[in-house]
């Protein structure tokens, strides 16, 4: 997996890959607290949103996610974990976006174990019923993993598709509409 080390604004960043998936990206952040200190892990992405008030492009700041998985109920010896969000990164990235004039939603996320499920109007309606904001395949196991390290973490997300009105963006697309999402994301960084 690549990673790379830079410099925002005087702050260094390291920015890696995570693959796709609670299990791959539960080894990587592993990996980068234990072997390389990391104290503070942001997952940057894209995910399905879930809610009529959610649009395209619209940013989602992960303050729990739940999961179809079963990696943090293994990790936590079987009972169900609250996977939560870092409160001083959301508070920081809140905070952060309301400078910056960025229009976040704040709530819970889905971390699911399928990219692609028979029949996603039956797995998804329940969950959006509940309030769910967005679908993404990462957040819950990396909140598991800062809970189990002692890290910080928190899910940043773009909606690139809507699972209701099945909007989506083009590859095309995605590659500039994360702009906003990015640079909340290291404005967040240099803040903390």
């Amino acid at each position: 997996m690549l990673g790379y080390t830079g410099e925002y604004k005087g702050t260094p960043v390291s920015v890696m890959g995570t693959g796709m998936g609670i299990p791959s990206a539960s080894i990587y952040c592993t990996e980068l607290v234990r072997e390389y200190g990391v104290r503070n892990l942001i997952r940057v992405g894209t995910c399905g949103a879930m809610q009529p008030t959610i649009a395209i492009r619209d940013i989602i700041l992960g303050m729990g996610a739940c999961t179809n998985s079963g990696v943090n109920r293994s990790r936590f010896g079987g009972s169900d974990f609250a996977a939560i969000a870092d409160f001083h990164l959301l508070r920081t990235a809140v905070e952060t976006a309301e400078r910056l004039g960025i229009p976040v939603h704040v709530g819970n996320l889905f971390s699911g174990d399928l990219f692609y499920v028979r029949d996603p109007e039956a797995e998804f309606s329940q969950i959006a019923a509940m309030g769910v904001l967005g679908a993404e395949m990462e957040a819950a196991g990396i909140y598991g993993v800062a809970a189990e390290t002692g890290a910080r973490a928190l899910a940043i997300v773009m909606a690139s598709d809507h699972l209701l009105t099945e909007e989506a963006l083009s590859s095309d697309e995605r590659q500039t509409a994360v702009d906003h999402m990015v640079e909340l994301s290291l404005e967040t960084v240099i803040a903390l």
